[in-house]
């Protein structure tokens, strides 16, 4: 499925709840952060984590990111692409390949 049929599915889904309504882009950062805070949860005391859980906490964050990107009018394959090529930048392989230390320390 594309990232344009998920859209749709998405967009329809809410439509029929009518829960655009509270589609701002305040709450939405909210429940991506809210979200992601469920899926660090399932790592939370060590261990392998409960892969159906990973999954479940996973689409949650997922759909408020494409809701976000939607509200925001970007298409989330974009905005990892641009974030990547400037961390590219800040990263350059000769200078990070193996290394964990932020950029502005290399």
């Amino acid at each position: 499925m594309s990232y344009y049929e998920v859209r749709k599915t998405l967009r329809e889904f809410m439509a029929e709840r009518e829960w655009q309504q509270f589609h701002t882009s305040e709450n939405l950062i909210k429940s991506v952060a809210v979200e992601a805070g469920e899926l660090l949860e399932c790592a939370q005391w060590g261990g392998e984590p409960d892969p159906d859980k990973v999954q479940e906490e996973l689409a949650d964050v997922l759909t408020y990111c494409y809701l976000l990107a939607d509200k925001m009018g970007w298409e989330p394959e974009q905005v990892i692409l641009q974030k990547l090529e400037a961390t590219r930048l800040k990263y350059p392989p000769e200078k990070s390949r193996g290394l964990s230390t932020k950029y502005d320390e290399l």
